[in-house]
């Protein structure tokens, strides 16, 4: 019923801080952009699944912006882009790219949207891949969360580390699609997990719940439906933070579901959802 959870990593990490600098960098560089043209008014580029689902002018040139310098410095590596799709690379690397993780945060002129980066080794199913390195930057936050395989999560200089404990209930966040079809058995599955909760939030961009779940602001994280851009590097980060994630086999509509928690608190979610 389950794909496995992250994969067990390998020797073959050991350059997993490079990685990471290179995203650091990056992500703090697209994160400017990203910023910017925010201030300057972002214009609607092209609808997606629905009306709700938008991207702006601002995803496209922040990703060729990321690709353009993942190129010059790593050019035979693989890339999986939102908006650009799959290009397989030569030497079992690939980098997986959100630009504006949150895209209907930013057009509104919410906060909570970030660039998310992240190096995989193997294939770019979440199911298979081995994380090396990502990066969260948020950039009207003022955060950059970061992980390398093996090297801990880090916001600034303060290590990361998942809640072990929530004795008077979870801080539990999640998701609802864009097709409104799905919401009924989303509020089913959520109606399952509030005994578990102390209350529910909805951060609306993937990367963000899942640093959060890292850094302990949050308990724990579920959502149907997410992509592999959506949970590369938050997936890396709560791992590194002593947590639990899993990419679950696609429902009846075809989404995979994401779990992540810290380890006792995981059990009792996924055992909520589907028990």
């Amino acid at each position: 019923m389950t794909a496995p959870e992250h994969p067990a990593r390998d020797d073959r990490t050991a350059d997993a801080v490079e990685l990471q600098q290179l995203a650091l960098e990056i992500a703090l560089e697209a994160g400017d952009l990203a910023r910017r043209r925010r201030g300057e008014g972002v214009s609607i580029a092209a609808s997606k699944s629905t009306i709700a689902d938008i991207v702006t002018e601002a995803d496209r040139e922040v990703e060729a912006l990321i690709r353009e310098r993942l190129s010059a410095a790593r050019p035979r590596d693989g890339f999986l882009g939102e908006e650009t799709g799959h290009e397989p690379g030569e030497t079992g690397i690939s980098w997986v790219v959100d630009p504006i993780d949150g895209t209907v945060n930013y057009a509104f002129g919410m906060p909570s949207y970030a660039v998310s980066i992240a190096a995989v080794s193997g294939s770019v199913d979440p199911g298979e891949w081995r994380a090396l390195a990502g990066v969260v930057h948020a950039p009207a936050l003022g955060e950059t969360f970061r992980a390398a395989a093996g090297g801990g999560a880090w916001l600034g200089d303060q290590r990361l580390q998942v809640t072990h404990e929530a004795t008077a209930g979870a801080l539990v966040a999640t998701g609802l699609g864009y097709d409104r079809s799905t919401h009924a058995g989303d509020l089913e599955t959520l109606g399952r997990v509030m005994p578990l909760a102390r209350d529910i939030r909805r951060v609306g961009a993937a990367s963000l719940d899942l640093a959060f779940v890292a850094a302990g602001r949050l308990d724990a994280y579920f959502e149907r439906g997410l992509q592999p851009w959506d949970v590369a590097a938050g997936r890396l980060l709560v791992d590194e933070a002593q947590g639990r994630t899993g990419w679950f086999e696609p429902d009846s509509f075809g989404r995979p579901l994401t779990i992540a928690a810290g380890p006792e608190l995981y059990e009792r979610l996924h055992a909520a959802i589907f028990d």
